[in-house]
C-alpha cells in the first residue's frame, strides 16, 4: 500500500465515522465535574500509533520550528535554540477521538506559554494553525494552545519521543482530543480568524473537547 492509498483509506474511514456519529454517547459533561475519563472513552495501557500513513524521519540536527503569523517577533528555532528554552515535566492524560484514553503520561518539553512569551502574539491573534512535517494541519483557538498543560514535547516517560509518536517534537494539548496535538511539528502559525485543518475539513469538530463529545462537526 502506498502512502497516498493509506491516507485515502484512512480519510474515507474517518469521514464515514463522522457521518455516522460513531462513538458518540450523548453523555456530554463539564470538564470540571471531577470525571477523569470523558464520555465514550475506554482506558488502554499501551499507546496506539495513528497517522496519515507517513512518518517523517527528521533528525534533531535537521529539525527546525517556525513560529510566525500574527506575532511581534517571528522565531525560527533549531534544536539547540529549542533546548535552550525553559524545560518542564508535565503529567497529563491522552484522549483519542477513536475512543481510547491513556492516563499518566509524563512529558518533557517546553510549555506553549513560554513560546508565546518569546514571539509576543499581536492583539488580533485568536487562533493557531499547527503544521507538521508530514503535511498535516490542525487548528486550535489561541486560548487552548496557551493552556497551562499545553506543551511542545521531546520526551515521554523519561525517554526521547519516538518517531512513530511524532518525534523529535510534537504538540500536546491534553484537554482536547489528541488529533489536535500535531506530530512532527514544523510550524506554528498565529491567525486572526479560524481556518480549518485536515481533519476539521473532513467532518471533525473545530475544537474537539472530549468532555463535551465534540468529535464531529
Amino acid at each position: 500500500m502506498t502512502d497516498d492509498e493509506g491516507t485515502s483509506k484512512l480519510t474515507r474511514t474517518k469521514q464515514a465515522w463522522a457521518r455516522e456519529g460513531r462513538f458518540l454517547t450523548g453523555d456530554a459533561r463539564a470538564a470540571d465535574d471531577g470525571a477523569r475519563l470523558p464520555p465514550g472513552q475506554h482506558l488502554v495501557r499501551d499507546w496506539p500509533v495513528l497517522d496519515l500513513g507517513r512518518q517523517p524521519d527528521i533528525a534533531r540536527e535537521r529539525w527546525r520550528l517556525e513560529l510566525d503569523g500574527l506575532v511581534e517577533r517571528p522565531l525560527s528555532l533549531d534544536w539547540a535554540g529549542f533546548a535552550a528554552l525553559p524545560q518542564a515535566v508535565v503529567r497529563s492524560d491522552i484522549h483519542c477521538v477513536t475512543s481510547w484514553s491513556r492516563f499518566d503520561n509524563d512529558w518533557q518539553g517546553v510549555r506553549t506559554t513560554d513560546l508565546l512569551e518569546a514571539v509576543r502574539p499581536r492583539a488580533e491573534a485568536v487562533h493557531v494553525m499547527l503544521h507538521g512535517f508530514d503535511g498535516y494541519t490542525t487548528n486550535v483557538p489561541l486560548a487552548d494552545f496557551a493552556a497551562p498543560e499545553a506543551m511542545l514535547v521531546h520526551g515521554w516517560q523519561g525517554a526521547p519521543l519516538s518517531r512513530a509518536h511524532g518525534g523529535p517534537v510534537r504538540v500536546v494539548i491534553p484537554h482536547l482530543y489528541f488529533w489536535k496535538s500535531a506530530k512532527w511539528i514544523a510550524r506554528i502559525e498565529l491567525l486572526g480568524a479560524e481556518r480549518l485543518g485536515f481533519w476539521e475539513v473532513n467532518g471533525y469538530h473545530a475544537r474537539g473537547d472530549p468532555w463535551a463529545e465534540q468529535r464531529y462537526s
